[in-house]
């Protein structure tokens, strides 16, 4: 009797994160700005398969200068946009200790852009959502400030070199 007892309880357990993880209420970061952008504008975001490996790849290729990496696109994005609601969709989705730096919006909406950029101890998170007409991108990536500026000495002097 005490093993069937046991039955609906681990049911239970495991029903609990299901039901939070489909609720998404809660949640922030990438994800958050992406999900309350399909759900207030009534788009539906195209996102790369498998960047996950794609980040490592880059993080390994630039020897730890790019960390994480997340894009979604919307194509047929038609739905005009104030740019104040945009600016605090966002702002309230990535969350505490994200600082925009840019905000550029067109006087009817149809073009804008959001750079948001958040400390990472070594790296800088850097989010940066760009609409233009029917399509915008976002992405988020995270990037070693000092790994950046090598790569883009040793590319100028490398193209610098050959290109005499």
């Amino acid at each position: 009797m005490r093993r069937l007892l046991w039955i609906p309880i681990c049911f239970v357990a495991l029903l609990i994160p299901v039901a939070v993880l489909a609720g998404g209420g809660g949640e922030g970061g990438f994800d958050g700005v992406v999900n309350s952008l399909e759900s207030r504008y009534h788009v539906h975001a195209t996102r790369i398969p498998f960047l996950g490996l794609i980040g490592l790849i880059s993080h390994k290729a630039t020897h730890g200068g790019v960390g994480s990496l997340h894009v979604a696109e919307f194509d047929n994005f038609a739905a005009d946009i104030d740019g104040s609601e945009l600016n605090q969709i966002v702002e309230q989705k990535l969350g505490s200790g994200w600082e925009r730096i840019i905000r550029e919006t067109s006087r009817k909406g149809g073009e804008q852009t959001l750079i948001f950029i958040h400390p990472e101890g070594q790296h800088m998170g850097l989010f940066v959502l760009d609409k233009d007409g029917n399509e915008m991108d976002l992405v988020q990536v995270s990037v070693d400030p000092n790994h950046l500026d090598d790569d883009i000495v040793h590319y100028s002097q490398h193209h610098t070199d050959h290109d005499l």
